[in-house]
């Protein structure tokens, strides 16, 4: 899965829909109450692992939209359909499509919320005719996680995949699924892992593991591109050269 991988697009209408997700995601959506925007959050398992990671959206006019790659939709659906209960909310798919930028924000558009590098997202029912974009290299260079990549369902925590820096996690919003995990990684430990930019010599599949001098495991090497990486480390091992499959690599 790329940057650029297939998306889902929800409509998500009902008087509960936005206190719905509020209660569920890690991130705050109550600035979405005001007006137009765009919010980057996760759902997690109980357990603060993460579950999938979607932005909520809302248009001029008041539509609420959910965007979320489309191989982990199927899933999250049917657990946003248990969640539900008796909460006023209906989930549809739309024919709307994403067309991402870097150039001048077109109207009805929103920045991407996780970093300026990212550029601007519009939902459209057409796609606009764009420049081609690197979004590999754009992720690498200001160490982005990836849904399917980086972002590993079941496996993943947040905090170690960065979503604090990334603006995908808040401290003050009350509580949500996997909050107390989340709260406690957060307050009471030092993160022991994480995710890495590298220097890398060579190529390596992704999800190659990755050792240490000594052979013993350090990690896990994603996303590569122009002689750089996104790697999932040890930081009690992340010192010298690394070895992934056939590639070295370092930390940057």
């Amino acid at each position: 899965m790329t940057q650029d991988s297939p998306r889902t697009i929800w409509s998500l209408t009902g008087k509960d829909a936005l206190s719905f997700l509020q209660g569920l995601v890690t991130n705050d959506l109550r600035p979405l109450e005001a007006g137009p925007g765009i919010v980057w959050a996760a759902l997690l398992t109980p357990q603060g692992k993460y579950l999938a990671d979607f932005f909520v959206v809302r248009r001029t006019g008041g539509a609420l939209l959910v965007d979320i790659a489309t191989p982990l939709a199927a899933d999250t659906l049917r657990r946003l359909t248990l969640y539900r209960l008796r909460a006023d909310v209906q989930i549809a798919p739309t024919d709307l499509t994403l067309t991402r930028g870097l150039d001048a924000m077109p109207d009805g558009a929103h920045p991407d919320p996780r970093h300026p590098g990212l550029g601007w997202r519009l939902y459209s029912d057409a796609p606009l005719a764009v420049p081609a974009v690197d979004w590999d290299a754009i992720r690498v260079a200001n160490l982005i996680p990836e849904s399917g990549i980086e972002l590993v369902p079941d496996d993943t925590y947040i905090l170690e995949a960065g979503f604090e820096r990334l603006h995908g996690v808040d401290f003050r919003k009350g509580c949500y699924v996997g909050q107390e995990v989340t709260a406690r990684m957060k307050h009471k430990t030092d993160l022991r892992k994480g995710l890495v930019r590298v220097v890398i010599e060579g190529a390596a599949p992704v999800g190659s593991e990755i050792t240490g001098a000594d052979g013993k495991p350090a990690g896990t090497l994603f996303t590569q591109s122009g002689g750089f990486a996104i790697a999932h480390l040890r930081h009690d091992r992340a010192q010298g050269i690394l070895q992934a499959s056939q590639a070295r690599l370092w930390v940057d």
